[in-house]
């Protein structure tokens, strides 16, 4: 049998060094310790974890979803349906699982019937779809034969074969949740395998309004009319934007730090070590042009050149499959051009970061791109990924919503500037050209008005308003 000892040892220390002083290359001790036991379970044979061993882990991790104060998150759940939960890391998929464990221990259902295992315990690391059988004959013993243990599973991606285990599972009827950290658990191959048994839920950072009750402000801002209370609702509206929503940098004081740990956890673990990049100045080089291109389509014949003028010289296909892993990670997320041929509509998509914050450590000056970052963001939240468009044909509009008829530009400020203004309201009166029927909405920093232009009615909104107004939109 192999010894685990050494590499257990300098992966937990390494782990321990990560928290404390969160440098890069610390992170890529710990997922170079990943990859040496990676190595050594490939060769193990039969090797199974021990029983006992994974007992205890189970029970350890029980205090992940009994002691963690839970703000509820604004998706609606199914009791009798088995979600997938999806999304970059931190962004609060466990604690969906939380707030459903919760939910069911309100209703009555003993803590023994739920098995909750994060996969990311270093622990845990030597496991294979082999031990996912121990642990359910673990849950069954711990909840009683009489009973049926609730199964959630925490980044499961990270084992070989996990989607049959699964499956199974929801064939027998048992309720089962899962959370994964890269969209490739999503691929063809393995939606076939699960074959609609689980439903799809994308998990985003905190919407406005979660931020401001994480912030203990539960009041209700679009009414107020105090100087105070404005101040403060622009005050978080500005971290908001500024430092982006990652759930847990509500309580952290350094959230710049912080944020520069989870963009090193993504990008050096889920886009360089799990797809063996070697060239890692090619993807800093990579995200740092698609950042400064947020605001514009950009096409992967543009970003091949910009790339080799900034001296990475990579083929056109080497950057196609980089941008993908970057997809893959949740890093970024891509809107097609509503008016664009099926080609350019795949090809030359605009590319926004998942969140702002991470936008932010790649910029200087980025107000303006973290705005239509924002709003971004906020649209996809509402109408999900596949409804929202940018619109390009002799006009420019930044998002197009086709089921709302709605068009929405982005501007710092309008109203104190001539030329700006008339750019933005222009666009408007061409796309009635394309669109007779059409909702115009101007979303600004912090500007508020009602234009009228070739009788075309524009709603200028500040956007810390925009955010807290969901009467007419729906939830996804």
């Amino acid at each position: 049998m192999v010894d685990f000892c050494i590499p257990y040892f300098f992966l937990k220390t390494a782990y321990t060094l990560y928290y404390l002083y969160t440098s890069q290359f610390v992170a890529f001790l710990v997922l170079l310790a990943r990859q040496y036991l990676y190595i050594i379970v490939s060769y193990k044979g039969d090797f199974h974890m021990n029983r006992d061993t994974l007992k205890q882990i189970m029970i350890d991790q029980k205090e992940s979803y009994l002691n963690n104060p839970l703000i509820p998150r604004k998706y609606f759940l199914e009791e009798n349906v088995n979600y997938c939960f999806v999304g970059i890391r931190r962004t609060g998929k466990s604690y969906m699982m939380y707030q459903k464990i919760q939910s069911l221990i309100e209703k009555g259902v003993p803590v023994s019937q739920i098995v909750y295992v994060n996969f990311e315990d270093e622990r845990l690391l030597e496991i294979t779809s082999d031990d996912l059988n121990i642990i359910l004959e673990i849950g069954i013993e711990l909840s009683g034969t009489a009973n049926r243990p609730y199964l959630f599973f925490d980044e499961i991606q990270n084992i070989d074969g996990w989607e049959k285990f699964a499956r199974r599972m929801a064939d027998m009827k048992y309720r089962i949740d899962i959370t994964g950290s890269n969209s490739k658990m999503l691929s063809n191959e393995i939606a076939s395998t699960l074959g609609g048994r689980f439903v799809i839920l994308n998990v985003y950072p905190y919407s406005f309004s979660e931020y401001l009750v994480a912030n203990h402000k539960d009041k209700n801002y679009l009414n107020v009319t105090s100087t105070k209370d404005r101040a403060e609702v622009l005050s978080l509206y500005h971290e908001y934007i500024t430092y982006g929503a990652f759930p847990e940098l509500v309580d952290i004081r350094n959230k710049r730090s912080f944020l520069n740990s989870i963009y090193q956890t993504v990008y050096l673990g889920d886009i360089i070590t799990r797809n063996k990049i070697t060239n890692a100045f090619a993807v800093r080089l990579i995200l740092k042009k698609i950042a400064e291109s947020v605001t514009r389509p950009l096409s992967f014949s543009r970003l091949t050149n910009i790339l080799k003028n900034a001296g990475a010289s990579l083929g056109k296909q080497t950057v196609i499959n980089y941008v993908g892993y970057m997809t893959d990670s949740y890093l970024l997320f891509t809107l097609r051009n509503y008016a664009a041929k099926l080609i350019e509509k795949e090809t030359s998509p605009k590319y926004y970061f998942m969140d702002t914050g991470l936008l932010g450590l790649m910029l200087l000056d980025c107000q303006s791109a973290q705005l239509e970052n924002l709003v971004a963001i906020e649209l996809v939240r509402r109408y999900g990924i596949e409804n929202v468009y940018f619109f390009e044909n002799n006009v420019e509009i930044d998002f197009y919503v086709p089921s709302e008829q709605l068009a929405i530009q982005v501007s710092m400020q309008i109203l104190d500037n001539i030329d700006t203004k008339e750019r933005e309201t222009k666009a408007f009166t061409k796309l009635k050209n394309f669109i007779s029927d059409i909702k115009c909405l101007l979303i600004t920093n912090s500007e508020e008005a009602v234009l009228e232009c070739n009788d075309i009615v524009i709603d200028v909104v500040p956007a810390w308003k925009w955010l807290l107004d969901t009467a007419d939109t729906s939830s996804h």
